[in-house]
């Protein structure tokens, strides 16, 4: 077995001449997504900066700050590289291995994007309160409402760098799958457009993910005024389950009982229904979102976001710093 190892590590299988023209002619896309993807934090700074220039201050420094810490590191190493290694990885699935990658590493982007988003805001809004910090920045001329949107913007614009970082490595992972997949069963070597085509259908996927990151970072930073990090973190990970579950118990066999019927109803009014965010299966199944469903997701998305800010200004409008 050592032998076999070794002989594999000093003479690799070499891919035939072909096979990486035909995923290599569709690289020209995954630098057009990252071009597209990096407009949302560029607009969203501009927008910042002519229109609210002492909030759009505050968002860079937090920015900066998350891209700094240790954690941004960590992940987006720890995301790259089990996207590397996802495509190699032998599933066993009868001809599904490239369902089971895009599901697998949606899903993984979504979250590291979700751990570095509560983790940014918790230790951005809370640790500064804690320490004080938060009474030096308002003895400058901004207030409290100005300093809680700038921090949740920035963390919003740190967390879509790291966000559109490891989506570009995951597009031509795509593209590659594709090719590999159809070697390792024996079929035919697909088109260049079949490579395409398999990136493109994740888009979808990677919209809908990264708006489940918006609201739950909203939500991060309204909890964060008033808790420390750890039941920040506790709790947004208690949301993130049942806002997955409360629309599931609901419609299931336990939501005809009255007060199941009545919690699960409950919750999913008060609590974000990420269900609607959570489609990876479909994408990965090449199943086609309309855009209606995106536009509907994406007001969806706003709104509640918008109610966790105001939330949040109400509860930090009032919260000692001294």
């Amino acid at each position: 077995m050592m032998h076999d190892i070794t002989h594999f590590l000093l003479s690799p299988p070499v891919v035939p001449v072909s096979e990486a023209i035909t995923w290599l002619r569709t690289m020209w896309f995954p630098p057009l997504y990252t071009v597209c993807a990096l407009l949302f934090p560029f607009v969203l700074w501009l927008v910042l900066r002519l229109g609210f220039p002492k909030i759009c201050a505050l968002a860079s420094n937090t920015c900066k700050a998350v891209v700094e810490q240790p954690v941004f590191a960590v992940l987006t190493i720890l995301g790259v590289v089990a996207i590397l290694i996802f495509p190699i990885v032998p599933y066993n699935t009868l001809g599904e291995d490239v369902k089971i990658l895009k599901s697998q590493s949606l899903t993984l982007i979504k979250i590291l994007g979700l751990l570095l988003a509560v983790w940014s805001a918790s230790s951005s809004i809370s640790d500064e309160i804690e320490e004080k910090t938060a009474l030096t920045l308002l003895s400058k001329p901004i207030n409290r409402r100005q300093l809680v949107l700038g921090k949740f913007f920035g963390i919003l614009m740190g967390t879509s760098l790291f966000f559109i970082i490891v989506s570009s490595v995951f597009m031509p992972t795509c593209a590659y799958k594709v090719v590999y997949d159809a070697r390792e069963t024996c079929n035919q070597e697909p088109p260049s457009s079949e490579c395409l085509d398999s990136m493109v259908t994740t888009i979808p996927g990677l919209e809908l993910a990264f708006m489940e990151i918006v609201i739950l970072t909203s939500v991060a930073t309204a909890l964060s005024t008033r808790l420390p990090i750890v039941p920040n973190m506790t709790l947004c990970v208690t949301i993130y389950a049942l806002g997955h579950l409360a629309p599931l118990i609901v419609k299931s066999s336990l939501g005809q009982f009255p007060i199941v019927g009545f919690v699960g109803q409950l919750l999913a009014t008060v609590l974000p229904v990420l269900t609607y965010f959570s489609l990876e299966t479909p994408v990965a199944s090449g199943v086609p979102i309309s855009n209606a469903y995106l536009l509907s997701a994406a007001g969806y998305c706003v709104l509640y976001s918008s109610v966790a800010m105001f939330l949040a200004l109400i509860l930090f409008e009032d919260r000692d710093l001294a």
